[in-house]
């Protein structure tokens, strides 16, 4: 049974930026490179500057190896997230149309209390 990836957003990836918690994006996947800092070739730093982007074509130009892209397999913890992100336009529209359906959904609640408002207040001001 295939396992399903995980996704993370850039700004996820992002986050992790440091020698004690470092992720790179390469080719829409996400991989973890913490332990593998000491041992990149190209040092440290190469790899630090990748990260908080999309570092594909730094990867490239660099010229990896079969064995390279091999042995980054081993570090995939996920793919990138590249579905657009939700706008605040775009949330206002959903909720006032969420709203709008509450209240279509539910117009027999105001209805009632307005009905009865009128039948009370009919009702009291008959016995004066």
């Amino acid at each position: 049974m295939p396992t399903l990836a995980k996704l993370y957003t850039m700004l996820e990836a992002s986050q992790h930026n440091t020698e004690d918690d470092c992720w790179v994006v390469i080719d829409g996947k996400v991989y973890d490179v913490t332990s593998y800092l000491d041992d990149h070739p190209g040092g440290d730093e190469v790899v630090l500057l990748a990260t908080g982007k999309d570092a594909t074509d730094e990867f490239e130009d660099a010229g990896h190896s079969q064995s390279a892209r091999e042995l980054m397999e081993k570090f995939c913890i996920g793919e990138l997230d590249t579905s657009p992100p939700v706008s605040s336009k775009n949330q206002a529209a959903v909720y006032s149309e969420k709203f709008l359906h509450l209240t279509k959904q539910y117009w027999a609640v105001p209805v009632a209390v307005v009905g009865i408002s009128v039948v009370v207040g009919f009702l009291y001001l008959r016995k004066k």
